[in-house]
């Protein structure tokens, strides 16, 4: 990790403790979580205890504070994507990727995570990878989109 990206994150903000939550949204976008390198030279730079980055970190569930994969795949749960089939296309996603939901594969190419309702419920059921909607998805064409998104990480072999 490049603590000195770490440190310009930091200074963008003015080193300003009240900019604590969107320098710890900057660095996780940077490295797809929260390293504890990274949160340590945050708790130097800003003067605060490492406890109350961790306790920030923990509140929201939008932080990681474990590695993640480069794609995220999030798959929505919520009730309109449960009823027409979210749970296959899970059970698709984790035999494709050999992981289970909320882990990563063992090259740190992809996390799969399950989400409630991203208040895109005609589109279910409904994958988001990375920023990407991947609506009225079928186990067949969400692997076709698995295959996709991994050929183009190979150079479109």
């Amino acid at each position: 990790m490049d603590l000195a990206k770490v440190d310009a994150i930091i200074e963008e903000h003015n080193s300003d403790v009240t900019a604590l939550l969107a320098i710890m949204q900057d660095v996780q976008e940077m490295e797809n979580y929260l390293p504890r390198e990274a949160v340590e030279r945050i708790a130097v730079k800003l003067n605060i205890p490492i406890s109350k980055i961790y306790s920030m970190a923990t509140f929201y569930e939008s932080f990681h504070l474990e590695p993640r994969g480069k794609h995220i795949c999030k798959v929505c749960v919520g009730t309109a994507c449960h009823v027409r089939g979210a749970t296959r296309i899970l059970e698709q996603i984790e035999r494709d990727l050999e992981i289970l939901s909320g882990e990563t594969t063992a090259d740190g190419q992809f996390t799969i995570e399950e989400v409630n309702c991203v208040g895109a419920c005609a589109l279910g059921p409904l994958v988001i990878i990375d920023k990407d909607y991947h609506g009225n998805m079928t186990p067949a064409s969400m692997s076709k989109v698995l295959k996709k998104v991994t050929q183009s990480e190979e150079g479109g072999k």
